[in-house]
């Protein structure tokens, strides 16, 4: 059985002429663009130590296949804001798993984007946890249930936004949390 005991959070933003080389200088600006990436749904491992992105660098091997939740976009329209989230939300009770939320929307503002993905998160793991809410009021509003709640510890979100490139090259952003052993 395999479960992650530590993660890191990165993110980055690539242009280029092709898709598939804007991709790639993303993850080259993200710092995981010699990794064997495996897309995983979004859990947060119970009692997973969150490291810096510098030590998590470090970790990592060309070739190594490594487990990430990445949230991507990419447009070749010029000045298309763009953007790509990841949202965490953590338990108190570190038996417990947390939730990592993907959000990647287009024409929205980076803070935007990255309260949208952290309500997510907080939402997924408040009704896994049984505390109740309100889904229709503000995000600061539920933010602050959902901590009082006692039960949620943490939330918080990565996110990188862009613009595309005036002339018409790909632009991806992307942002992703990694897995380790």
């Amino acid at each position: 059985m395999y479960v992650p005991t530590k993660i890191f959070f990165t993110k980055g933003v690539g242009r280029h002429k092709d898709y598939l080389s804007s991709f790639e200088a993303a993850l080259r600006n993200a710092g995981i663009e010699k990794c064997n990436l495996v897309n995983v749904s979004s859990i947060y491992p119970p009692g997973c130590k969150r490291i810096s992105r510098e030590q998590g660098l470090k970790e990592i091997s060309a070739g190594q296949i490594t487990f990430a939740v990445m949230a991507r976009n990419s447009t070749n329209e010029p000045n298309r804001l763009i953007a790509s989230s990841i949202g965490v939300a953590i338990p108190k009770d570190q038996t417990q798993y947390g939730y990592l939320s993907e959000h990647h929307p287009y024409g929205v503002k980076e803070q935007i984007a990255g309260d949208y993905a952290e309500d997510l998160a907080a939402q997924m793991l408040a009704t896994t946890l049984g505390v109740e809410f309100d889904p229709e009021t503000a995000w600061n509003e539920r933010e602050q249930v959902f901590k009082m709640s006692g039960k949620i510890v943490r939330t918080f979100n990565i996110t990188q936004s862009a613009k595309g490139d005036k002339h018409g090259l790909w632009t991806t952003v992307l942002a992703a949390a990694i897995l380790l052993p």
